[in-house]
């Protein structure tokens, strides 16, 4: 069973840069694409990034293109979202995902198997 938790979330102000951590245990990580969600209060979960298990092709919503940078470390089983010029607009919890179909990321969120419990993102103006 893999499990996946996330770490890295906090109250930041508005242009800071923040690091979000996700390891994978259970399996073998390079096995998986990974990707991060999020939800704001009131709003549905929308992917924020992902990326399969080559690393290469990654994918981003259009709102952080530029700003956020997610990658992987599978020796250590982790993966990052690495989040520049933060602005209130990304406060949301985020969750990391894994899954063994990179698409499903895209075109079928609600089919990735295994999700974290989330981590708290706050971004004051």
């Amino acid at each position: 069973q893999v499990q996946l938790v996330e770490s890295g979330g906090g109250l930041v102000q508005a242009g800071d840069s923040l690091r979000l951590s996700c390891s994978l245990s259970g399996r073998t990580s390079s096995d998986y694409a990974m990707g991060w969600f999020r939800q704001a209060p009131g709003k549905e979960r929308e992917i924020v990034a992902a990326i399969p298990w080559s690393g290469s092709n990654t994918y981003y919503k259009d709102s952080v293109e530029g700003r956020f940078t997610i990658f992987r470390e599978d020796a250590k089983s982790m993966v990052y979202l690495h989040m520049t010029s933060l602005k209130p607009d990304d406060t949301a919890v985020y969750y990391c995902a894994a899954d063994p179909d990179y698409w499903n990321f895209i075109r079928r969120p609600e089919t990735i198997r295994y999700w974290g419990q989330g981590t708290q993102v706050t971004v004051s103006s």
